[in-house]
């Protein structure tokens, strides 16, 4: 599994993580062949295993890192690189930052490496018209080629979009959804493919919680729905479950509650885009469920 005519996995590993510690913003320019190979390789773990990951705690989990990959390293260098903790990401690894190949290829490598032990779900700029945009189609055309950026999105088309910690935590990069009835609706989502309009994968990916109304209604995004607390309330009731976990959302401390703690959103992205003073955040869940936090604080602009 490890090592394919065209990857070794290793090696990958280690050419991504020899910038470690030293100036941030300095590229990793990984062979085109090895990247191919990589993205080959990880597309079949994750059509090999299910759209919904049943997960075990002691994890990490973490929310959007959009390029950063100087922050990603830092989280790392917090939570242990891999093996020495489980992690789960909720998505959003491309665009807008500067460093999305390196962070995507790190990613994916470790997927690679641990496929038991490292999940990463989907998010919403996981997709190809949303790349297209924002930036990762770019920076694939700049420093590889176009074909390159399409094994990636065909890859994208291929990442599960929720996942559940000991039946008890709910996680995925956006909210909720009003077609969510039974968790097998997630289970039989047919892969690859891409992020629908409207439907249960795309609010998994684009909703958001508001704490100003009740039900559901229009998401500003001009995507999805917004839900209130009292759609988190009784999602959780119904299921018999304690916390939603997400992401989407840039919050100021890395981390926000919302719906009494019955809901949390993750950002990992410190001064995210260079714009914002937020913090980044990763909450370790321990075996006995109980949530912790970890901050990367924000460098304050001079």
């Amino acid at each position: 599994m490890k090592k394919t005519d065209d990857l070794d996995i290793d090696e990958v590993v280690d050419k991504c993580l020899e910038v470690k510690g030293g100036k941030p913003g300095k590229l990793v320019q990984i062979p085109e062949g090895q990247v191919k190979g990589l993205c080959t390789t990880v597309r079949a773990i994750f059509l090999d295993q299910s759209p919904l990951l049943e997960l075990e705690a002691p994890l990490k989990i973490c929310g959007d890192v959009h390029g950063q990959y100087h922050d990603l390293l830092r989280l790392f260098e917090y939570g242990g690189f891999p093996p020495e903790s489980n992690y789960l990401f909720l998505g959003d690894y491309v665009d807008r930052g500067k460093q999305s190949l390196e962070t995507i290829i790190l990613l994916f490598s470790y997927k690679v490496k641990f496929p038991e032990n490292f999940f990463l779900l989907r998010g919403n700029h996981e997709c190809a018209s949303i790349t297209r945009i924002y930036g990762f189609y770019d920076e694939c055309k700049r420093r590889y080629n176009i074909k390159l950026w399409k094994q990636f999105c065909d890859v994208f088309n291929c990442m599960p979009v929720c996942a559940i910690i000991d039946e008890k935590i709910i996680c995925m990069h956006g909210g909720l959804s009003p077609e969510i009835t039974s968790f097998d609706q997630v289970k039989r989502i047919v892969r690859p493919t891409d992020v629908p309009d409207t439907g249960l994968i795309c609010d998994l990916l684009w909703a958001d919680p508001d704490k100003d109304i009740a039900g559901w209604a229009e998401n500003d995004r001009g995507v999805s729905f917004i839900f209130g607390p009292d759609v988190v309330t009784s999602f959780l009731q119904k299921h018999d479950m304690d916390l939603v976990c997400r992401a989407h959302q840039v919050v100021e401390d890395g981390y926000e509650f919302f719906a009494k703690r019955q809901l949390i959103t993750l950002f990992s992205a410190p001064n995210y885009c260079g714009e914002f003073d937020n913090a980044g955040a990763m909450m370790s869940i321990d075996e006995t469920l109980m949530c912790s936090f970890k901050v990367l604080k924000p460098v304050k602009k001079k």
